[in-house]
């Protein structure tokens, strides 16, 4: 989708939300690459106050009402347990929707498009990149006190935006079956990554057999832990408050987690070619899971915990998995730079992954240890 957008449609657009003043202007925000973003400045009793735009893109996200209904509940929800609380500071630690003038948390346009409204979290931002074990811990304790708020979310069950995102046996099938039709002639390419991923298929099924043996219970999860998805106070640093909610739907914990893992300890970028430099960084798991178990020791359950450090290792392979199926699809999924990028990915996700399966009694121990100092 385009930001260009005029600002007369943009006033069009807001005048349809409850909104006191003028708008002064509306500029590009974020970092996303899925749905359009302004941040909306009016004018309004001699100061200014800024709100988040989104066009939401309903080319990837087919049904939209059930994904506003998933995020209103879930937005409404995460309030009202802050609010019991009693934190002064409720409006910075939850997304709060705006609803139209008809009173709807969606507006559908004459255009056809899809607009919501937030009020903007001031004196907070979001960073791409981790710069600090701290940053880690505090997005950890984020994305965790995020699942623990609605852990008791009421019913009905909440819908699922993207179905069977993280079902790793369906991933595989369908590596398998690229593999099979390899429609493209790059099988012979990618001889060493079939392989690899062959080796591992055992792994799996783990969380999914745990899940239907009921000793992995379903939860709301958010689906991108990425850190780029919590805001963090500019001063404190803390993190405030997690946001893009599109893919928040019923999961497991342990692929947030996992999730998590697999973009923060990385030392290299996702499609880096230069395999030496990719390794999962200890310390940084560390930080992760101390801030993870920190918000999340009252309610996820021992199977859980044991799995966490697992979890990165499945996580990261079902985005190998991905981007080689991709690869071996003609790259029709993923945004491709250069010849070969998804098979570089693939490559990068699969050593990391064996740095993890490396580390993992070391692993293992740090989440002990962190569970121990949480109070387990």
């Amino acid at each position: 989708m385009t930001q260009n957008i005029p600002i007369e449609r943009l006033t069009a657009v807001a005048d349809c939300f409850p909104v006191d003043g003028h708008l002064l202007d509306g500029i590009p925000y974020g970092s996303g690459h899925i749905n359009d973003t302004f941040a909306l400045r009016f004018a309004e009793n001699h100061t200014s106050r800024r709100y988040i735009l989104q066009r939401i893109n309903h080319r990837v996200f087919k049904d939209i009402p059930s994904l506003m209904d998933n995020i209103a509940r879930v937005c409404r929800h995460v309030r009202g347990c802050l609010e019991t609380e009693g934190r002064a500071d409720a409006h910075r630690r939850a997304l709060t929707l705006i609803p139209t003038r008809e009173g709807k948390d969606v507006l559908l346009d004459d255009e056809g498009d899809y607009w919501r409204l937030y009020p903007f979290i001031e004196s907070a931002r979001t960073y791409d990149i981790i710069q600090s074990h701290q940053q880690a811990y505090e997005a950890a304790k984020a994305f965790g006190l995020f699942q623990r708020q609605l852990a008791d979310l009421p019913g009905p069950r909440l819908h699922e935006t993207i179905p069977a995102f993280h079902h790793t046996r369906a991933r595989f099938n369908a590596f398998m079956n690229a593999v099979e039709d390899d429609a493209c002639g790059r099988a012979a390419a990618a001889r060493d990554e079939i392989a690899f991923a062959q080796s591992r298929e055992a792994i799996v099924d783990v969380l999914l057999d745990q899940q239907a043996a009921g000793i992995l219970p379903e939860r709301i999860t958010h689906n991108d832990t990425k850190i780029n998805n919590v805001m963090m106070d500019v001063t404190t640093h803390e993190g405030l408050c997690v946001i893009d909610l599109d893919t928040v739907m019923p999961g497991l914990a342990l692929y947030d987690f996992g999730d998590m893992m697999r973009t923060a300890t990385n030392t290299a970028e996702e499609d880096e070619r230069d395999l030496s430099r990719i390794a999962c960084d200890l310390s940084r798991f560390e930080a992760l899971a101390q801030g993870y178990l920190g918000a999340t020791r009252n309610f996820l359950n021992d199977a859980e915990i044991r799995q966490l450090a697992f979890s990165g290792i499945l996580i990261t392979f079902e985005i190998g998995l991905r981007f080689l199926t991709d690869y071996l699809s003609g790259d029709t999924y993923f945004k491709i730079h250069r010849d070969g990028h998804n098979l570089d990915r693939a490559r990068a996700q699969f050593k990391l992954m064996t740095s993890m399966e490396d580390q993992l009694d070391c692993m293992q121990r740090m989440v002990e240890h962190a569970t121990s100092d949480t109070g387990r």
